[in-house]
């Protein structure tokens, strides 16, 4: 009799777990991210920002991001997402104007896929300190949020709002 009352616990703590938002990480692909492909324009920090990606090709997709004020670029940040035995990983490495490096000559954020829906995707930076969603929320709007975690809870805001170009 204990054990059935203890497998009878099993459904209501796997609802709890769905319904508390948690994201487990899943197995993905470069399909999960491939809305991000064409190219995009927004502004940010009283500048446009354009970025543009490639569509998928040989387990990879390719991505740069140009921020500029007032007619001058003040960053770049050049994407590469790329196919492993895990799923997508997201490699970002950022540029300050006459292409110097803010990271070491060979350090790179690096970005882990956590879980996909349609039209968005999302990504664990490798020291688990922020989360990255990439959102198709229309058509001809891209969103890119940047999570961090407040006692347990990732709260998520948008950081960059494209529409298409192309």
């Amino acid at each position: 009799m204990k054990i059935m009352k203890k497998f009878a616990l099993i459904p209501a703590l796997l609802l709890t777990l769905l319904l508390s938002g948690t994201t487990y990480a899943q197995k993905g692909s470069l399909k999960d991210v491939e809305f991000l492909e064409g190219r995009w324009l927004g502004k940010f920090n009283g500048g446009p920002i354009e970025a543009g990606w490639t569509a998928p090709a040989a387990d990879n997709i390719i991505g740069y991001i140009r921020m500029m004020k007032d007619g001058k670029p003040t960053m770049y940040e050049l994407f590469v997402f790329e196919e492993t035995a895990e799923g997508p990983v997201a490699m970002v490495k950022h540029y300050k104007t006459g292409m110097v490096a803010l990271e070491e000559k060979d350090k790179h954020d690096h970005y882990n896929f956590l879980s996909a829906k349609k039209n968005e995707a999302l990504f664990e930076k490798e020291d688990a300190s922020v989360r990255i969603i990439y959102e198709r929320r229309k058509k001809d709007q891209l969103v890119i949020r940047r999570g961090t975690s407040q006692n347990g809870d990732w709260t998520f805001v948008d950081l960059f709002v494209f529409e298409k170009l192309d």
